[in-house]
């Protein structure tokens, strides 16, 4: 096992692996910029080290700041949380060139699943149900023939997308020349990479994903699946698990569908597969090579950590799961809490002058902030996530609305108050939502 851990991230991810790490009795290392000397996963850590100003380029993002801060520390191991280097193929290799240990998979498979076309071919040579689409588009005369096939709408995506950026939906013929030279240039500015393909239009999916656990010798679990239908801009900020349209049986089809490929890969550590699901079909869309931000309510439901089983796998100590059909309790939700004021979600940095985190049996919350702290501009808005678990759905709901109206944050806008709005709609009450739903009712509201 390791003997010292570096925390490649920040906030509310990096305190939840500084706890996995206190629990297995493994010293952590926080890295922080200028901007986070006084954030909590600094005071939390047995050590800390500053790595550079706030911009993320030159601090969080830095591979060589954080090579250097492993080798200050004598820190054995990185954990990479989520976002920043968490899918950073030469991130990896360059810690294994270092001899430091990577908690995470290997980087042919997190650079092959980044490219989202050689990931849809992977997993259609595996046997995964994939979206109708092409490997490619080298010109608009291509795309043309390619969309008449499929046959519109169709999606224009980018090769190493992700978060929506690069995404364009074309109704019509007339719209594709345009839309292509658009997503291809908000790919390459967010990407570096201008490669994109095109898949058929699904009008109205539901998002769901695949837990998975590889120990990187041929064997791998699920965990069930996520309902993550609740989407703004392609963004997440409600996940459910498990998914409340799903039956036993389809949610043993498709779980164990996404084990058997993973293990034939070899893969190591967690990830998620992810599929839009309509008419009672999955079509692959993208995997995750990392640990997610909606994590909690997997662990909610089967009762397993899944940073310790990431620590464990990279350690060589295997899996600690080993059913093939995992035991499920309950409902678990989580909703995203971001520092925006609504209702137009611009971002709302400050101070936070006053905190109360909610409490109770089933009811969680992830967050680094506390009363005092200063939620600084230079990164992502979420500041918490809070994760009810209940007896079942209806039971979760309700914890969810007394746990939301329970939280104070004072000082800064937050979005909490669309939550409990959220929750008195019947697509919400009932599970029927869908990826585009919220933006249909967003724009009702605003009307």
């Amino acid at each position: 096992m390791f003997s010292k851990i570096l925390i490649a991230n920040r906030g509310e991810i990096a305190l939840r692996v500084i706890r996995a790490c206190r629990e297995s009795g493994i010293r952590s290392v926080a890295v922080h910029s200028t901007a986070d000397s006084e954030a909590m996963h600094v005071r939390m850590a047995d050590e800390s080290v500053c790595i550079g100003p706030p911009s993320p380029a030159r601090s969080y993002l830095s591979i060589a700041a954080i090579i250097s801060a492993c080798e200050v520390t004598g820190a054995d191991a990185v954990h990479p949380g989520y976002g920043f280097l968490s899918e950073n193929a030469d991130f990896i290799q360059t810690l294994e060139d270092h001899g430091i240990a990577f908690i995470g998979p290997r980087p042919n498979d997190v650079r092959m699943m980044g490219d989202k076309i050689a990931a849809k071919q992977r997993m259609m040579a595996l046997g995964v149900p994939t979206v109708p689409g092409s490997d490619g588009v080298t010109d608009d005369q291509q795309a043309g023939r390619i969309a008449a096939d499929i046959g519109y709408p169709v999606i224009v995506k980018a090769a190493a997308g992700g978060g929506g950026r690069g995404m364009k939906v074309v109704h019509d013929e007339s719209g594709l020349a345009e839309s292509l030279s658009t997503a291809r240039r908000e790919a390459a500015l967010a990407f570096g990479n201008d490669a994109v393909y095109l898949e058929k239009y699904l009008a109205a999916p539901k998002h769901i994903e695949v837990q998975i656990v590889g120990d990187g010798r041929g064997k791998a679990v699920h965990l069930g699946e996520r309902d993550c239908s609740l989407q703004r801009r392609h963004q997440k900020i409600l996940e459910e698990a498990p998914a409340p349209l799903l039956d036993r049986e389809t949610r043993h089809r498709i779980g164990t569908l996404c084990a058997e490929a993973v293990a034939s890969m070899h893969y190591s550590g967690v990830g998620t597969i992810e599929f839009l699901y309509q008419d009672d079909a999955f079509y692959f869309i993208e995997m995750n090579t990392r640990l997610q931000v909606e994590h909690p309510v997997t662990e909610a439901v089967c009762g397993v950590d899944l940073v310790r089983e990431q620590i464990a796998v990279a350690a060589g100590e295997g899996l600690s799961v080993s059913d093939d059909q995992p035991r499920i309790s309950g409902h678990a939700i989580e909703v995203r809490i971001n520092a925006e004021r609504l209702p137009d979600f611009q971002p709302s940095p400050g101070q936070i002058t006053g905190f109360h985190a909610p409490g109770g049996p089933g009811v969680r919350m992830d967050s680094a902030v506390y009363a005092g702290c200063t939620i600084p501009p230079n990164y992502d808005s979420l500041i918490g996530k809070l994760i009810v678990h209940g007896q079942d759905r209806a039971n979760a709901i309700t914890k969810l609305r007394g746990a939301l109206s329970e939280m104070v944050i004072e000082g800064i806008a937050t979005n909490a108050d669309l939550f409990l709005a959220l929750l008195d709609e019947d697509a919400i009450r009932d599970g029927s939502y869908g990826i585009h739903w919220l933006e249909t009712w967003l724009a009702g509201q605003n009307a």
